[in-house]
């Protein structure tokens, strides 16, 4: 029987979901002004692309050893121990004014965020059962956009009053209140690592030995969910870009940049419920064009309220397939070495997120902003076309190898 379907189903739901909220809240106040603190603190328009990009590399490098602690310690505690290094981190970029401090700090940030997702993701797929996986999942999703909603609003009312660096501190007092939360949450059982041999005897699945046998899964959906991380990562980058670079505030850019975020909690959960009635593709492909479509339309967009339309769409378009990365994920992960397997899946999603903000940083030392954007749609039609072809039509995946 699944958590859910459990007398303690509301303490569930607030302790799986609580820690998310908060966390998601400081993010959104924080992410939007990476780039603008980096050039507050000397970076020109491609090296501040790249500080922001820092947060996907550290994702990204410790995506692998992010399964290792969860299937050491359990998804709670290393939940617990990602929001504290966090809560430490952005407390110190509050205070920094080194451009190269300042830059390491992101990278940990992006570090202790692989751990927590990797960890949640993980903790879903176990507690949730199958028929409401997706709704789950999106819901999580969801729950992490609201916070990326109400954060920036928050963002930019401390930056309209207060300096830039204000809103990593609020964003360490979220990180901190989450961990509060997360002592809350009911421990999983322990993941399984081992299968029992033909000679009777159990042996122990390396964590390379897993990702080798999913290898398939990997290369093929892998890399065409890599694309809709890209393109996902871009929007948080360039959307802030684009509004200093035609002189718009801080808070301005805050307001534009929650704009862009509203649609995805308006419908985060009819995207979960299309996901679980007629299957993960259905919601995929139809993103995948309609934000490339967004990015070509934006170097057309040159006023507020252009701009503004821009960053809806591309929310809009967003919106639907919130949690169809962690849900294709939790379908094809399998029973043994779950975590590692996670773990791996979300390399390619992060390698996407890091190369979001990488592909406007390396666009914009050689061409203008405009040309980034137009890039960028043009990765999200090809990363569109991939999903067509690998993507099934119906239902929920099954495991990418036959289950022990």
């Amino acid at each position: 029987m699944g958590i859910w379907e459990q007398p303690n189903t509301a303490r569930f739901l607030t302790a799986a979901y609580g820690p998310t909220l908060l966390a998601s809240f400081g993010y959104g106040a924080a992410i939007p002004m990476i780039a603008i603190q980096a050039k507050e603190l000397g970076a020109a328009l491609g090296v501040a692309a790249f500080v922001s990009a820092l947060t996907g590399v550290g994702q990204l490098v410790a995506d692998l050893p992010a399964g290792v602690i969860a299937d050491r310690f359990g998804e709670r505690r290393s939940l617990l121990a990602a929001c504290l290094v966090d809560a430490v981190v952005l407390g110190a970029a509050f205070w920094v004014r080194e451009l190269w401090l300042f830059a390491v700090l992101v990278f940990i940030h992006g570090c202790s965020g692989a751990v927590f997702a990797l960890a949640r993701q993980t903790y879903l797929t176990v507690a949730v059962p199958l028929r409401y996986r997706a709704r789950a999942m999106s819901s999580l999703g969801g729950v992490f956009r609201i916070g990326n909603v109400l954060g920036p609003l928050a963002g930019a009312a401390i930056t309209a009053a207060y300096d830039i660096n204000y809103a990593f501190a609020l964003a360490a007092v979220m990180s901190l209140l989450a961990a509060v939360v997360t002592l809350f949450m009911p421990d999983l059982p322990p993941n399984i690592t081992t299968v029992v041999g033909a000679d009777g005897v159990e042996h122990s699945q390396s964590m390379w030995r897993i990702l080798y046998q999913h290898r398939r899964a990997f290369i093929s959906l892998g890399l065409a969910m890599l694309t809709l991380s890209l393109i996902r990562a871009a929007r948080q980058t360039i959307l802030p870009l684009w509004c200093d670079q035609h002189g718009f505030t801080t808070s301005t850019t805050n307001l534009i940049y929650a704009a862009s975020m509203a649609p995805d909690v308006a419908l985060f959960f009819p995207g979960g419920l299309i996901m679980d009635r007629l299957g993960r593709f259905w919601v995929t492909v139809p993103t995948m064009f309609a934000m490339s479509l967004g990015f070509l339309m934006l170097p057309l967009a040159r006023s507020l309220l252009p701009i503004i339309a821009v960053a809806v769409w591309l929310g809009i378009s967003n919106g639907v397939s919130a949690g169809i990365f962690v849900t294709v994920g939790a379908d094809l992960s399998p029973t043994v070495g779950r975590a590692q397997f996670l773990s791996g899946w979300r390399v390619f999603g992060d390698i996407g997120t890091a190369l979001g903000p990488g592909v406007i940083s390396l666009v914009t030392l050689f061409a203008p902003l405009s040309v980034a954007a137009l890039a960028l749609g043009v990765i999200g039609i090809a990363g569109g076309l991939r999903f067509v072809t690998q993507m099934p039509h119906r239902g929920a995946l099954p495991p990418s190898v036959p289950q022990p």
